[in-house]
């Protein structure tokens, strides 16, 4: 299997406080700063009075509200030349992130291998907050950082632990991702469909069978697509940069932001297919009957629907213990309500979702609305122990749809 590098090759270290008025609210405290610890300079900040950081300033709101800003930091001793001891700070000048934040909010101050801090604002309870504190291993207590430094210790990063630096924009490459070139070589510098690379995912790792443990096929499938699909994307990528942006007035700029534009969607919509992809050749391993993207109601097409459309037409309004439907969303945010209007006859309805660590507050919402949350196994661990013993897991979910298929 290749090796997936560890936190410690992205992160020096990290702290995490929830911000207080003084933190977050330059109104009120007239400062734009935060006190750092011992421990966290010892760690990764130093002491070097007037130490002017790059940053990288991330807010990570609701559904769709995430949004960065790169500015500047400067750490420094406001004792200093005074007889009382050093209190360090850190002094952050005002941007979209920093106005958008406010007390109670969880902030994550990292310091990447290259210099560069990362501030990182959760509001408090959300998913993005919970999601880091997984990742990062730590959670505030009282009113100063708790931080700690990363080493060569760590376990690897898993597929969660990768889904989360993905989110927060953290560009990350195989270590052993060389050992891809053969697989991906057959594509030249131009993308395959969607289904014909998950197929060649699933075919290039014949060790993996659906049968044996259908939630680990589904990640080491997804995670191999991902890899190759990086490594082909930084060669299609690095050819267009290398062909230049050029126009009769001179540079490109439109053709430039448009290709720019298509990578990213590419990004975003590529992940929910391969999702599809993958959970279907997982249903037919294990002899599931099923439909794809069937039309119900009011033009909706759920993702899956079980067993087939013809015995849901048949079925009352009121429905048919046989019949079940799942949607399937890489990331749910708030679109997870979208699944419920999509099999009227069918009144619990399932979501498979590969999102980690999605609050409390949100899955409370969802088994209210009789949505039960599909997550694969090895996701599960970002989830707290309440949330875990309701989630089900992709084999959890095969035994539910094979007992009432066997009313069939």
């Amino acid at each position: 299997m290749i090796k997936r590098g560890q936190l410690s090759d992205y992160f020096e270290g990290v702290g995490v406080k929830r911000l207080s008025a003084v933190d977050a609210e330059p109104k009120t405290s007239n400062q734009h700063e935060v006190g750092t610890t011992k421990k966290m300079r010892d760690d990764f900040l130093g002491e070097n009075h007037q130490e002017k950081f790059p940053a990288i300033y991330i807010w990570l709101g609701g559904d769709q509200e995430g949004f960065t800003e790169e500015s500047w930091a400067t750490h420094y001793d406001a004792r200093l030349n005074k007889p009382r001891a050093a209190e360090w700070r850190l002094y952050y000048p005002s941007n979209p992130v920093t106005e958008a934040m406010k007390a109670g909010d969880t902030l994550f101050l990292a310091k990447d291998q290259g210099g560069v801090l990362w501030f990182i604002v959760a509001p408090e309870g959300s998913t993005s907050e919970q999601q880091l504190f997984w990742l990062f291993g730590l959670r505030p207590e009282g009113k100063s950082f708790v931080s700690r430094e990363f080493s060569d210790e760590e376990p690897e990063l898993d597929f969660a632990a990768r889904f989360i630096l993905d989110e927060i924009g953290v560009e990350f490459e195989e270590p052993e991702a060389d050992k891809l070139d053969s697989i991906i070589d057959r594509f030249g510098t131009t993308f395959p469909k969607t289904a014909e690379f998950s197929d060649l995912a699933r075919l290039t790792l014949p060790e993996v069978r659906a049968e044996d443990d259908p939630d680990a096929a589904l990640i080491a499938w997804l995670d191999h697509e991902e890899a190759l699909f990086r490594r082909l994307e930084r060669r299609v990528v690095s050819s267009r940069i290398e062909a230049g942006f050029t126009s009769a007035d001179g540079t490109d700029v439109d053709g430039f932001i448009s290709f720019s534009l298509s990578v990213q969607n590419r990004r975003k919509s590529r992940m929910g297919h391969s999702l599809e992809n993958h959970m279907a050749a997982v249903l037919r391993a294990h002899d599931i009957r099923h439909v794809r993207g069937a039309v119900t109601e009011h033009k909706h097409k759920p993702d899956f629907l079980f067993p087939d459309l013809e015995t849901y037409h048949a079925a009352p309004a009121g429905g048919d213990a046989r019949l079940t439907m799942l949607g399937a969303k890489s990331t749910c945010k708030d679109r997870w309500r979208q699944v419920l209007a999509e099999a009227e006859k069918i009144s619990r309805k399932h979501l498979l979702t590969l999102e980690p660590g999605i609050s409390e507050p949100q899955t409370d919402q969802m088994e209210a609305s009789s949505l039960q949350l599909v997550v694969p196994s090895p996701v599960q661990d970002s989830y707290t122990a309440a949330q875990r013993g309701w989630l089900w897991s992709v084999g959890d979910f095969i035994e539910e749809v094979r007992a009432r298929q066997g009313q069939l």
